[in-house]
């Protein structure tokens, strides 16, 4: 992971209808970096329901208080503070607040983006809610099971005391995707290529047949095949199988072929992602995905993102150097494990 220190910016703006750089044979030119972090959020707020936008007001004032809420987290910390109790406080944060990342790792956005002379209140924009799709039956029952194998361990074996079998912990292929550094958090390096936790930046490079789309968190990178053919369905990828087409000015890809995993949660091998990219002027894109699974959701969802063009260069995500937490981890859950077996013995 690469920590990236920039000025805070009080909302993401550019300038719509300007003439736009063109490749050789007079395609848009997509290449460049783009830093897509955003407050906008993927859903919207219940507090905003039935709003597709905010004020100017309302923008700069959420921009004020994610700035200053950063500069809260970002003061040092009291060298004479207590340690926290075994196993956690409870409060927000990994293992009960006493692991993972600090705010100084986190790269949230400094501002809402603004699309249509409006400032969006979700990334969603179908449904009109802005909220994700019903679950059907399956989806349901998927999602109980996820719940299950995803509970905080707060210092118990508590797949042992639940009969859960196998464990979260029983094999280091059951923990998820992004802690094993194999996909992006959040659906980052996509597709869907939504905003995560920081490492926000995405690096197109553009030739006549191909789009790369290099993602800079787990360095994901989707190959784009324009005007091919899908692979066989028994090819099956993280990324799934990109393939692209000019629409104009527009480039438009289809995937599938996703394995058992993609990276968006909770989806199937059988999601199928629409995606069209378009230049908005020499400073930004403009992103849009139309999600569909079957399996899971009982409607498509679709929604846009703005991508501003950036200066910043993408660095190396080095997930897995010097990388002991695995055995760590499978290590810890044995010894929870014995514990849970002994308190079981002594009842």
């Amino acid at each position: 992971m690469h920590i990236r220190v920039t000025a805070i910016l009080a909302m993401t703006v550019v300038s719509w209808g300007a003439e736009v750089p063109r490749t050789p044979d007079g395609r848009p030119d997509l290449s460049g970096t783009y830093d897509i972090a955003t407050l906008t959020p993927l859903v919207r707020p219940a507090h905003l329901a039935g709003r597709q936008s905010l004020t100017d007001e309302e923008a700069k004032a959420m921009a004020r208080k994610a700035a200053a809420e950063r500069a809260e987290k970002n003061k040092a910390s009291d060298p004479g503070r207590k340690a926290p109790p075994e196993g956690g406080d409870g409060s927000e944060g990994a293992a009960g607040n006493v692991g993972g990342y600090n705010n100084v790792w986190v790269e949230p956005g400094a501002g809402a983006f603004k699309i249509d002379g409006k400032w969006r209140t979700s990334i969603l924009t179908d449904p009109p809610d802005g909220r994700i799709p019903a679950l059907t039956p399956e989806g349901m029952k998927r999602a109980a099971v996820r719940a299950k194998m995803a509970r905080p361990n707060r210092g118990d074996a508590f797949w042992v005391t639940d009969g859960i079998s196998p464990g979260p912990y029983d094999d280091p292929e059951l923990r998820p995707t992004a802690e094993r550094c194999l996909l992006a958090f959040g659906s980052g390096g996509g597709p869907p290529m939504l905003p995560a936790l920081y490492n926000n930046l995405k690096q197109i490079v553009q030739t006549k047949d191909t789009v790369i789309i290099l993602n800079e968190m787990v360095h994901d990178a989707r190959v784009i095949r324009i005007n091919g053919e899908h692979e066989p369905p028994d090819v099956r990828r993280w990324l799934g199988d990109s393939v692209g087409r000019w629409e104009g000015d527009t480039l438009v890809v289809d995937t599938t072929n996703f394995n058992d995993t993609p990276a968006l949660g909770g989806a199937t091998r059988n999601l199928h992602l629409s995606e069209r990219f378009k230049r908005i002027g020499e400073k930004a894109l403009l992103y849009k995905f139309t999600v569909e699974d079957p399996t899971i959701w009982t409607k498509p969802w679709t929604g846009e993102v703005l991508w501003p063009a950036t200066d910043e260069r993408i660095f190396e995500y080095a997930c897995h150097e010097g990388n002991y937490s695995f055995a760590g981890i499978l290590r810890g859950a044995r010894l929870l494990e014995a514990d849970a077996e002994k308190a079981k013995a002594a009842k």
